[in-house]
């Protein structure tokens, strides 16, 4: 092979370098680790879920969206996956203590997981999501603080996501998932197929210090409208 040959072979490659390295990166947090999972999250959830997004206008496009609470109904252990896949920025998730499997001590570190005990009242995660909203992130919470037991159910609101909202006077983004595998465990929905849909509502305004039951009230109806 001539010389020309390797060289028009070597600018291929550092094209298609280029250009892999571009897409990797053009990711909500900007690095590689978070690229890799972010872009298969994309891959997966168009593929394995069929996922369609209704209402995608509603969903801010800048990667510094904060500060913001995403709110979702729970329907499966897929749905912070869906979520993010619909969404430029980063989503900082608060998650059961009891759900965390120790084999992923790296990723629960690397994406800053705030973990939730659920025996009890946790004012500790409280005391994080808050400071972590005041600081600028995006916060994605499921105040029904389980999966949807029967499906399609939609389970009373825990007051903690009423609290955050009151403490920090947050835009609230609320989204409503459908069509998730049924799988009798968190874990069991990442191997079936599903055709799910996520309904995005209007950015929801509140002001500081308004009482946290009557933030519970209203997130409660958007979502009851939608069930």
């Amino acid at each position: 092979m001539s010389l020309d040959a390797w060289f028009v072979i070597a600018i291929f490659v550092w094209l298609v370098w280029v250009g892999v390295a571009h897409w990797l990166l053009a990711n909500p947090r900007g690095d590689t680790i978070s690229g890799l999972v972010y872009r298969f999250i994309q891959v997966y959830s168009r593929f394995m879920h069929r996922i369609r997004v209704h209402g995608r206008e509603h969903i801010p496009t800048s990667r510094n969206t904060g500060p913001m609470i995403v709110v979702c109904n729970h329907t499966a252990g897929i749905d912070p996956m869906l979520v993010q896949s619909a969404c430029r920025f980063y989503v900082r998730w608060m998650m059961a203590e009891d759900m965390k499997w120790g084999g992923l001590a790296g990723v629960w570190s690397h994406f800053e997981i705030i973990f939730v005990d659920r025996t009890k009242p946790d004012s500790k995660a409280l005391r994080e999501a808050v400071r972590a909203i005041r600081g600028g992130e995006v916060i994605g919470v499921f105040p029904e603080g389980k999966i949807e037991r029967p499906r399609g159910q939609l389970l009373a609101f825990q007051s903690g996501v009423g609290a955050m909202v009151a403490l920090t006077g947050a835009p609230v983004l609320p989204m409503f998932i459908r069509g998730t595998p049924d799988a009798t465990t968190a874990w069991g929905s990442f191997s079936k197929r599903s055709e799910s849909e996520m309904v995005v509502g209007e950015v929801m305004r509140f002001t500081k210090g308004e009482k946290a039951e009557q933030v519970v009230k209203r997130l409660e109806a958007w979502f009851a409208e939608r069930t």
